[in-house]
């Protein structure tokens, strides 16, 4: 059987491929040395083929707690309803408001067992996350690519 009509064999190649480019880069490339922040949200994302995403969270810096809204627009394969709950550290962070923006995908990101996840985004700022979370529901996709976040008035 090709690898075109195995979706398994796909993903498992795919993985690999990820797994050999990240451990080729070296360690100073892969992560910076000292997050800026820290970040909790919780996404919610329904859809089927456009999709929407909605949520709120929590900016940890300097010291103070910001509320943030999260949200975005999807075009693809998104099939299905979950939610998202994810953890992780904010680079590049000069102040609070430099979180603000519309979030692409930055690095190499990958699935991990129990529909958990690890990402790797950036804003036209400069601003860095790298979260990592848990997908509780059934979704096909939940790509973060195009992920909105706003301090909450």
């Amino acid at each position: 059987m090709s690898n075109e009509k195995n979706p398994r064999r796909q993903f498992i190649a795919s993985a690999a491929a990820v797994a050999a480019a990240a451990a080729s880069m070296p360690a100073a490339a892969q992560a910076p040395a000292k997050p800026d922040a820290t970040i909790e949200f919780t996404l919610w994302r329904a859809g089927f083929i456009l999709g929407g995403s909605g949520g709120s969270g929590v900016l940890e810096f300097k010291g103070n707690g910001y509320h943030l809204n999260i949200g975005g627009i999807s075009l693809g394969a998104t099939i299905g309803v979950a939610r998202a709950e994810f953890t992780g550290e904010v680079y590049n962070l000069k102040q609070a408001r430099d979180i603000e923006g519309t979030y692409t995908a930055a690095g190499a990101s990958g699935a991990l067992a129990g529909g958990g996840g690890v990402a790797e985004l950036q804003n036209s700022r400069g601003v860095r996350m790298r979260v990592s979370g848990r997908q509780i529901g059934l979704m096909v996709s939940i790509d973060l690519s195009g992920m909105q976040v706003a301090l909450r008035s």
